[in-house]
């Protein structure tokens, strides 16, 4: 591949890259105000409505510093020093991390909701506000204490002449660490990752055993010439439940190409910008996803 067609490529991809992160804050905004304009002013609130705001909110957070990072990538400006480089690095981490336990919470509430009275999820239907905000508080508290790696190894790369670093952007990269340390952060990252994961499913699995129940009861109950319209709960389920697929089948994707490039990329623009994209599938195809199944928002 010719030099001008390699600069082609990542003109092209780092173009997709700033539409997606627009797209994506549009949306979440929206998404954002649509669920939080209410509580504010009506004092209205549902548990799944707060989790969707707050999933939304960290959603912005996340493409802003992706943009950052983006055009560190591409050479258009510079992080700078040390405590810039790692401001964005450690929030665009924090903010992947507490998307992931944001999701699953989502994925559990939904189970709560939909679950019947004489289930024994049914006592924990009647949240308070401030149980809600208990567990946004704990969520972000254990994800600040998790990513606290890329807080005290991050470092800009014209300070340092080391060969030992991992590059993040042109200008950021992260120290090498003890072997101890690299396996504790390691395995206490996989054990954060898969215990939430392994939540979302075991919720995910329970809503799709009590819509297929749910499915039976009203084909025996009506004939089959009237065709009963989903509930807006179990529409609020479908769509949580895509939602879920789509975050597992992205995650699986993102970890592969991250742990490729970790191994084989370095520093590569093109590369980076394809990483890019595809971690950000996510925050910008899940608003869109609520908004298009809320009919309210619609209108």
């Amino acid at each position: 591949m010719s030099k001008n067609s390699r600069f082609t490529g990542v003109i092209d991809v780092h173009h997709m890259v700033f539409f997606e992160a627009s797209i994506g804050i549009i949306a979440n905004t929206v998404l954002f105000l649509f669920h939080v304009l209410p509580f504010l002013l009506q004092h209205r609130h549902r548990p799944t409505d707060l989790t969707i705001g707050h999933l939304a909110l960290i959603h912005i957070v996340l493409l802003i510093t992706e943009g950052f990072l983006a055009i560190d990538i591409l050479g258009y400006w510079h992080l700078g020093d040390d405590i810039t480089c790692t401001s964005v690095v450690y929030l665009n981490r924090l903010m992947q991390n507490i998307s992931i336990c944001t999701t699953c919470l989502l994925s559990v509430l939904q189970a709560i909701t939909l679950s019947p009275r004489t289930s024994c999820l049914a006592k924990f239907k009647q949240k308070s506000l401030h149980q809600v905000l208990c567990c946004f508080l704990f969520l972000w508290v254990l994800n600040m204490l998790i990513s606290s790696r890329f807080l005290i190894s991050t470092v800009a790369s014209s300070n340092v002449t080391s060969h030992g670093l991992m590059f993040l952007t042109k200008s950021c990269s992260l120290w090498s660490i003890s072997s101890f340390l690299k396996y504790m952060f390691f395995s206490l990252m996989v054990f954060h990752y898969m215990s939430w994961i392994g939540l979302m499913v075991l919720s995910s699995g329970y809503m799709v055993i009590l819509l297929r129940r749910h499915k039976r009861q009203s084909q025996h109950l009506h004939s089959t010439s009237l065709s009963s319209k989903a509930s807006p709960e179990e529409r609020a389920t479908r769509t949580i439940l895509l939602l879920m697929s789509f975050f597992i089948i992205m995650y699986c994707l993102d970890y592969v190409i991250y742990s490729m490039s970790s191994i084989t990329w370095k520093y590569n623009p093109f590369h980076h910008c394809v990483l890019m994209l595809v971690s950000n599938a996510y925050a910008t195809v899940s608003p869109l996803v609520l908004i298009s199944s809320k009919r309210r928002m619609i209108k």
